[in-house]
């Protein structure tokens, strides 16, 4: 029986021993479990930050975006306006250049038609300058 409960001392030491030994075991996993806890929940807020850092630019950049197409519109529109502008400048000179075309072609014939006029009128004045010559030597000769 001495032997028995030697045996089961010896037994009752190493289930102690192991218990020990597992609680040890137990006591560093938890404290290695919380560790892990501790920088995942570090990693988390860092994670949630970068987030709402990322949401916040999509919004700034949403922002920017609808201003700049906003900007667009309207320079789009003014370009729009300036080409109608352009378009209706294009028409006025395309008349006025007929105009201008009207007017040369015109002067051109009053030019020929007054320099027939000039040299009609100089045949004129020389036939009579020469009809004068002959009565003013007819007179010369009869005085």
């Amino acid at each position: 029986v001495a032997m028995e409960t030697v045996s089961l001392e010896h037994q009752i030491q190493s289930v102690q021993r192991h218990i020990a030994f597992l609680k040890k075991e137990q006591m560093e996993l938890l404290h290695g479990l919380h560790l892990e806890i501790l920088r995942l929940q570090k990693h988390c807020s860092e994670l949630t930050h970068d987030l709402e850092m990322k949401e916040l630019e999509a919004r700034q950049q949403d922002v920017l975006d609808r201003e700049l197409e906003e900007k667009c519109r309207a320079m789009e529109a003014q370009l729009q306006e300036k080409e109608k502008d352009n378009l209706e400048l294009r028409k006025e000179l395309q008349h006025k250049e007929t105009l201008v075309a009207a007017l040369r072609s015109s002067l051109r014939s009053k030019e020929r038609r007054f320099l027939e006029e000039l040299k009609r009128r100089s045949h004129r004045v020389t036939i009579l300058d020469t009809e004068l010559q002959k009565q003013t030597e007819a007179a010369a000769y009869l005085s």
